[in-house]
């Protein structure tokens, strides 16, 4: 890990890292929003955690696990969007999102997911996410569907970039559990960001995990290396998929200055 004075202060204040847990650990006080996620698809390659650390906002660390650092692309429909406890937003309140996302957490010892870039093909929910949260969304075409018990994902970036994925997988109907690091890196109870000068922690909670058997038939990227990462030469060695979790997020909080 780089030893940099952030990261050294960063150290002197931690608290005790927050197990993983199938749950949330904490209640949320407040409901910023919500919104359902269907049929997502976890793939995870490791990655290097000196590229992780230079990724990452200030005042957060790489996540590891036994000392590996890892990387998710992640594919899925956001559904019924809505703020408060106001009905779900028409039409801009659902689309298709593909993310790539790294593993962090903070001085209070919370674990969180750092997203380096968020693919969305509606265009309003990406202005409005860059407005608030500053979150490195970017408006896509993103097509989705399924054949019989086969999914298909395919992304790509609008305007000069080359940016694209695509994951072919096939479902079973039988559940399946996730191993250890699988719980690590799907057991995430909130993000970490930056924005207007100061990074900020926004927790969520949603029901255990429900994971079925899948094949992965076939897939391409060039996602991760235009978010700043070593672009995966090899298969990833997790794919998950899920068919879906109602999710709420609670209101940000601002971290410790390093």
């Amino acid at each position: 890990m780089p030893d940099s004075g952030s990261t050294r202060r960063y150290h002197r204040t931690m608290r005790p890292v927050e197990p993983v847990t199938p749950r949330a650990p904490r209640e949320l006080r407040h409901t910023l929003f919500r919104q359902e996620w269907r049929d997502l698809v976890f793939l995870h390659w490791p990655a290097d955690p000196f590229q992780v650390a230079g990724l990452l906002p200030p005042g957060t660390v790489p996540d590891l696990h036994n000392g590996r650092a890892y990387v998710g692309l992640v594919f899925f429909r956001m559904r019924d969007l809505s703020f408060g406890g106001a009905p779900a937003i028409p039409y801009f309140g659902s689309f298709d999102e593909v993310n790539v996302r790294l593993y962090s957490r903070d001085a209070m010892g919370r674990r969180g997911v750092v997203f380096r870039s968020l693919e969305c093909d509606r265009l309003v929910p990406v202005l409005a996410a860059d407005a608030s949260f500053r979150l490195p969304y970017r408006w896509s075409r993103i097509h989705s569907r399924w054949f019989d018990n086969r999914l298909l994902y395919r992304t790509s970036r609008r305007g000069a970039s080359n940016a694209e994925a695509r994951v072919w997988l096939e479902v079973d109907s039988a559940p399946m559990a996730a191993d250890p690091v699988e719980e690590f890196l799907t057991n995430r109870w909130g993000l970490h960001g930056h924005a207007f000068g100061r990074s900020y922690y926004l927790p969520n909670t949603h029901p255990e995990w429900s994971f079925r058997r899948c094949s992965l038939l076939g897939w391409d990227d060039s996602l991760i290396a235009a978010a700043g990462l070593d672009q995966p030469q090899e298969a990833p060695f997790s794919v998950l998929y899920a068919p879906g979790v109602p999710v709420r997020f609670g209101t940000p909080v601002s971290l410790p200055s390093t």
